[in-house]
């Protein structure tokens, strides 16, 4: 089949000026037979014209040039297409990019688009609202939250976002039902992955995988915060999957195709690192083989 990509770059992802990602696409794709071009990416995430394009001119791979929230919502508006999607990480975590092997260097990143393999990739509904990466309830949604509030991105504002939001950070009470048992847990955060990090590296499920038809839920149970930065530290090099008894104080990581969180405190939500409306209950479920992403 002949190819024909559509490269949707989020001016404002990350850091700077994205005009050399621009100059580099062009660049990379001038010296091959590969019809493309480039759009810029919408704020509202309605991308209907870009369906038509796939229906009416053949377009075979929409590539994403942006963070996770905007992999989020071109992914979660075009995944029914057939269409295959490529990533060019220039988000301010790129926690998808990273958890796929993806590059992060432009270059290497359009190389591995034209070279590399259309796999099918899990994601989740929450309520219903898609995720591909990883969501989650409490501590990190706040920080998301804040950050969005900043005039600058990047990976030093998140974390001064990190530390004040953990300098005043709070409990949350949730009922969970996962893997036909229930308990009320006093929690930091929880957070649902089907990727394995929040992103910079930064892994926070260490068994998670884009295949496997299973989410992964970790939660931070309420410890004093000098022994949850020690538990954390242990969950990155560990990351034991286990039906722990919730008394015991301590992180919590589960695997499971669905769950159910009553959220009694109105823990502030983010999907896929973008801050979304909280509710007070939510089912979580996974979507096997949602999508299909070009990978090594």
């Amino acid at each position: 089949m002949t190819r024909r990509i559509i490269f949707l770059l989020n001016p404002i992802a990350g850091r700077g000026n994205k005009s050399p990602v621009r100059d580099i696409i062009e660049q990379q794709m001038a010296d091959t037979a590969v019809s493309f071009e480039i759009q810029a990416t919408l704020p509202g995430g309605d991308y209907q014209h870009i369906r038509h394009k796939i229906v009416s001119e053949g377009v075979t791979d929409v590539v994403i040039a942006g963070g996770d929230g905007t992999i989020n919502s071109v992914v979660g508006c075009l995944r029914d297409t057939g269409v295959n999607f490529g990533l060019i990480p220039c988000g301010s975590g790129n926690g998808l990019a990273f958890c796929a092997g993806i590059p992060k260097h432009p270059v290497k990143a359009i190389n591995l688009i034209l070279s590399g393999t259309a796999l099918p990739t899990d994601a989740f509904l929450i309520n219903d609202k898609f995720s591909c990466m990883l969501s989650g309830l409490g501590f990190d949604a706040q920080v998301a939250h804040d950050f969005a509030l900043q005039g600058k991105r990047g990976l030093f504002t998140y974390v001064r976002q990190t530390y004040s939001n953990f300098l005043k950070a709070r409990t949350y009470n949730f009922d969970v039902t996962i893997n036909n048992a229930s308990f009320s847990t006093d929690a930091f955060f929880i957070s649902v992955a089907n990727s394995n990090q929040f992103g910079n590296r930064f892994t926070i499920a260490p068994k998670a995988s884009l295949t496997d038809g299973l989410l992964d839920i970790v939660i931070v149970q309420k410890m004093n915060k000098p022994y949850m930065l020690l538990a954390i530290l242990n969950q990155i090099r560990k990351g034991k999957v286990s039906q722990s008894n919730v008394r015991h104080k301590g992180i919590l990581y589960y695997q499971t195709p669905e769950l159910h969180i009553r959220n009694h405190d109105f823990a502030p939500l983010h999907i896929d690192g973008d801050p979304e409306i909280t509710s007070d209950a939510f089912r979580i479920r996974v979507l096997p083989a949602a999508f299909r992403l070009i990978r090594p």
